[in-house]
């Protein structure tokens, strides 16, 4: 069940141009939340803008209760929440989302994300391997200037292979192909994916083509995050065409089954 707390903003960072890391105490979250959730930040006291923000959670620290977001800012309430100060108390609530990411530990899993996508997948990186599955990570970005959490992915994944758009860090071009060509060689257990449409498509193809159960976590726009403003539809895969089926990402997701929705 979803809390509403004011949680401590214990630590800023600047990773790069405009993309920041908060590090807040929010224990009553981080003890119910799982990899694939996240939370809605009300970015200001005042009414504009009034809609909250949602973010993914990228890390969460159960023994200190802190919980960790990364994001870019991209808009007004993201600027606004980039301007907030150490010692601050940010206005939360979470964990959001019914649909997660299934930790398993068997095998081989392959994680995949590309841009600001690939921060919700930390956490479960670092779940999935604690758990002792074997941990492929592959996480593209546009160029070197967008590049982050080399390490951090380094140090919760058996291997981590980062590609860039332009070739100017790294390996050249696009995670997926890095994927399909292990695949062709050594099939994972399970794939888990988060980034833009494009990539995730191609993604849901691969795995269906495959046979290799897989998991996606949908960005979409959201207005409330608690289902009510219907504002984050996406249409259920093999549903009639003269009566479309739909879930709403914020509470039916913003996890599915790739084989359960259409992109």
């Amino acid at each position: 069940m979803p809390v509403n707390i004011k949680a401590k903003l214990i630590k800023k960072e600047q990773l790069k141009q405009d993309i920041y890391k908060f590090s807040m105490q929010a224990k009553e979250i981080v003890d119910i939340a799982k990899p694939g959730n996240f939370i809605e930040i009300r970015v200001t006291d005042s009414i504009e803008p009034l809609l909250r923000r949602p973010i993914s959670i990228y890390n969460m620290e159960k023994d200190t209760g802190i919980l960790e977001i990364i994001f870019q800012v991209k808009g007004k309430g993201t600027k606004i929440l980039a301007e907030r100060k150490e010692g601050e108390y940010i206005d939360i609530i979470g964990p959001l989302g019914y649909g997660t990411f299934q930790v398993k530990n068997t095998g081989t899993v392959a994680i995949i994300g590309g841009g600001i996508g690939v921060f919700p997948l930390y956490e479960l990186a670092k779940q999935t391997k604690a758990a002792g599955a074997m941990v492929n990570t592959y996480l593209g970005f546009r160029s070197k200037d967008f590049v982050v959490l080399e390490e951090e992915f380094k140090n919760v994944s058996s291997k981590l292979i980062i590609t860039t758009d332009d070739g100017t860090y790294a390996e050249s071009g696009f995670a997926i192909n890095k994927l399909k060509e292990d695949i062709s060689v050594n099939k994972p257990d399970m794939i888990y994916a988060c980034g833009p449409l494009p990539m995730l498509k191609a993604v849901q193809t691969l795995s269906i083509e495959q046979g290799i159960p897989c998991q996606i976590s949908l960005e979409e726009k959201m207005g409330c995050g608690l289902g009510a403003c219907l504002g984050c539809a996406v249409k259920t895969a093999n549903s009639p065409a003269d009566a479309p089926q739909y879930w709403h990402v914020c509470k039916a997701g913003p996890v599915f089954d790739a084989s359960d929705v259409e992109i």
